[in-house]
């Protein structure tokens, strides 16, 4: 029997995986429509770009502040007015923990559709960017020393 670990998405690919294939290629699609625009623009374009880049909030940080404000209002109404609206935060915590294991939860495919991006499509965004800004453009030769690679690739990778 095949250990549970093993049967379970890997977490960077989980959305991605159960996500309609149409609605996967729709926002790979804007990706590349965004850095098409940049390809030409002036440096200040993709350095703002970047800068929205690390602003724009992934699906999972969406889905932990919807997880937290549906959770606090179910117990705000339980306290206030039922307790049947303890079912709220239970059925939230239960489904979040189902996204935890499996990447789908009931709130995914309307983020999807709503073109809200894993941290994977984001990051392939900004490592376009940085390449279309040359960031990797000056990463020594495989003749350099590995740990001078090194450290200049994980140097380029932080720019």
């Amino acid at each position: 029997m095949p250990h549970i670990a093993q049967q379970l998405p890997p977490t960077s690919r989980r959305v991605e995986l159960h996500t309609a294939p149409h609605l996967n290629q729709a926002i790979r699609e804007r990706t590349e429509a965004e850095v098409m625009r940049l390809e030409q623009a002036e440096p200040q374009a993709i350095e703002d770009r970047l800068r929205a880049l690390d602003a724009e909030w992934d699906i999972e940080r969406r889905l932990q502040l919807n997880a937290s404000v549906a959770s606090t209002l179910g117990l705000l109404l339980a306290a206030t007015a039922s307790r049947r609206f303890l079912l709220l935060p239970a059925a939230v915590f239960g489904f979040f923990g189902q996204h935890a294991l499996q990447g789908w939860c009931p709130p995914v495919p309307v983020m999807r559709r709503l073109g809200i991006r894993t941290t994977r499509e984001i990051e392939r965004e900004r490592y376009a960017l940085k390449a279309l800004r040359g960031d990797f453009d000056q990463l020594p030769d495989t003749a350099a020393p590995v740990p001078e690679r090194v450290r200049a690739a994980l140097a380029a990778v932080d720019a």
